[in-house]
């Protein structure tokens, strides 16, 4: 009766009494977990109330984008309490830009996130209707030659700057070997062909007008010869790992001048070919290697071209001369830049200012690099994969404070630096945003993605619980304007991009679904084929990225840590790896011996980075004389 209804709880888990610890007070580590499924959802305060006639359309549409034929999702229930994440959130949004017929600028997805229930979702969907605020549609302008986009100007320029010549940092693999079955040549050239002539970022070239510095693009005809290489042949997988590292970073496997930013190639198992002759069909251990230049292609893509691959190579499909009205990633890069971006100009003014862009993260580097180096692009990685339980008590919290798994990822690594770098509060670093922010984006090819920087002016003294809270804000604030250019951003601060440090750190989320990385043609079926982490290549200094993977059993979430190997130690990214782990198992893991604190009522500066080992070493060394240090004295 008195909460709104953002603040009422999805659902309550009743006890017979409280568990208390010996001094009397709530023992919050013997709570029962929540449970996060549709059926507690129904212990929802309103659970009870009928959904109205519009609430039901709402509701139909969380059916689909969470692919549940649940009847039962109670109108006061979080999103992110009945199997809802971030990118699902994206798709939703996209749903109700569909039906309802609005733009980002009418209505952006940043209340929907703030409010993510049915009830509240139909409060601000009627805003639309009551106003009768129709989107302004994008169409196909029928032309062959414009300005390149914001994200190809920005991709362009940084490998031009930070980059040798020698070695490519943009070349994107998707490497397939074959487990069953075989494909036809023909009809797999076919298909490509197929897809090249529907998608035509797939075939634009791009050029820089010396003259006048414009970077234009323009489409070509270049799938009309092309071909599939048939060259190189592997005997095991050491072998195979060498040609997929050689062809990440070989700088003449595109040309952008000519529109060549496409390539495919059949890798041939020596003892396939030796048993098989014919080249027709490619067969068992075989490898499919699928090439894009970043410049034309993003994470979000393949999905599109694995689903129009596998149409065109399951039907025989034959290509023809474009005719239809669909949108074309050359109509995107003009309509981009007739949006009214002075709102955006003023945010991202604002954000930066009274910023020391001479300032640099104190990384705990080994060596320090020139600032007209160019970058080698040589890596030092590492891994670390979390149990179910850790996993899912990240996404516990998650879920119950209505936060993204990204926002709490990024909220992780800022009190991580915070620590790392010895308590320098001022910090800004670069995040990625996928930047499909119209529905007509959904199914297009080509390169959106935007670097944006995040700055966060910290609180020694700051509650993790409300560090949370804060990145959920600025993340919010943020995705308003994420379609404005890096670029604009810094030419409006009068800053070079060449050397601006916060371009170094980097941070990415990943949920991945159980079609992002497939293939499947007729009946043929393939594995994922992945680089080896001592064949990575580092594109930035510093690179986080958590990986979420909801199909498997085990290990679900985990994080990469790539940094440039032009500043780091192999050993020395092991161990801040170890260090950003145990950060992490000091806020969701259930193990007293290593979780002693409270999330809810824990300042950030008393997280630890010191490792349990560690501080047993010190223990030794002060109180009780470590067995190989002999005769030492201890004076107080």
């Amino acid at each position: 009766s008195h909460l709104p209804p953002h603040m009422i709880p999805s659902f309550f888990i009743i006890l017979d009494k409280l568990p208390l610890n010996p001094n009397g007070k709530v023992d919050r580590k013997q709570l029962p977990s929540p449970e996060f499924s549709l059926s507690t959802s129904l212990l929802s305060d309103k659970s009870d109330t009928p959904l109205n006639q519009f609430e039901k359309r709402i509701h139909t549409i969380w059916c689909q984008v969470l692919h549940s034929n649940e009847n039962c999702i109670a109108r006061t229930t979080s999103f992110f309490s009945v199997g809802g994440h971030s990118l699902l959130f994206i798709e939703l949004y996209h749903h109700y830009q569909s039906v309802f017929n609005f733009d980002a600028h009418t209505l952006s997805i940043a209340p929907f996130l703030q409010q993510p229930t049915i009830f509240q979702h139909s409060q601000l969907l009627q805003t639309v209707i009551i106003n009768n605020v129709n989107a302004t549609q994008w169409y196909t302008l029928h032309i062959n030659e414009g300005i390149a986009s914001f994200a190809q100007e920005r991709m362009f320029l940084d490998e031009q700057v930070r980059f040798s010549s020698d070695i490519a940092i943009y070349n994107e693999l998707s490497t397939l070997q074959i487990v069953q079955g075989s494909l036809s040549l023909t009809r797999l050239s076919q298909a490509f062909r197929y897809v090249l002539n529907k998608h035509k970022v797939l075939r634009t070239s791009l050029m820089l007008n010396n003259d006048n510095g414009i970077l234009k693009q323009c489409i070509t005809d270049i799938h009309k010869t092309f071909t599939i290489t048939m060259d190189q042949t592997f005997e095991n997988d050491n072998e195979l790992q060498d040609i997929i590292y050689q062809t990440t970073i070989n700088p003449n496997l595109f040309d952008l001048s000519t529109g060549r930013v496409f390539h495919a190639e059949i890798l041939r198992h020596q003892i396939s070919l030796n048993e098989n002759n014919n080249n027709e069909f490619i067969t068992n251990s075989d490898v499919l290697l699928i090439a894009f230049h970043h410049a034309a292609f993003d994470r979000a893509s393949f999905s599109i071209f694995s689903n129009d691959l596998c149409f065109a190579y399951s039907t025989n499909a034959i290509s023809i001369e474009d005719d239809d009205e669909s949108l074309q990633y050359i109509d995107y890069s003009i309509h981009e830049r007739l949006i009214d971006m002075t709102k955006s100009r003023e945010f991202w003014y604002l954000q930066l200012e009274e910023y020391n862009f001479e300032s640099h993260l104190l990384l705990p580097v080994d060596r320090h690099r020139l600032s007209n180096d160019h970058r080698s692009s040589s890596a030092s990685v590492t891994q670390i994969s979390f149990d179910n339980e850790i996993s899912q008590s990240f996404l516990d919290y998650a879920s119950i404070r209505h936060v993204t798994p990204f926002q709490l990822g990024l909220s992780i690594l800022y009190a991580f630096l915070f620590k790392l770098i010895h308590g320098e509060n001022d910090l800004c670093i670069s995040c990625l945003n996928a930047n499909r922010y119209r529905t007509e984006l959904q199914n297009i090819m080509g390169m959106f993605v935007s670097t944006l920087p995040y700055r966060l002016q910290l609180d020694r003294h700051c509650l993790f619980d409300d560090l949370v809270k804060y990145v959920q804000e600025k993340c919010l604030s943020i995705l308003e304007h994420s379609h404005y250019p890096l670029q604009y951003i810094l030419a409006n601060l009068h800053i070079n991009q060449s050397n601006i440090s916060f371009l170094e750190t980097v941070y990415d989320f990943i949920t991945l679904s159980p079609q992002s990385d497939e293939l499947s043609l007729d009946e043929a079926s393939f594995k994922q084929v992945s680089l080896e982490r001592s064949f990575e290549v580092a594109k930035f200094d510093f690179m986080l990225m958590f990986v979420y993977n909801p199909i498997l059993e085990n290990n679900r979430l985990s994080f990469r840590l790539t940094c440039s190997h032009d500043l780091f130690d192999e050993i020395t990214v092991t161990n801040i790896g170890r260090r950003l782990e145990y950060f992490f198992q000091q806020l969701f893991s259930s193990n007293e011996t290593i979780n002693q604190i409270d999330r809810g009522f824990t300042f950030m500066s008393k997280l630890d980075l010191i490792l349990p080992e560690e501080t047993q070493e010190m223990e030794d060394v002060i109180v009780c004389r470590q067995s190989h240090i002999m005769n030492e004295g201890i004076y107080i």
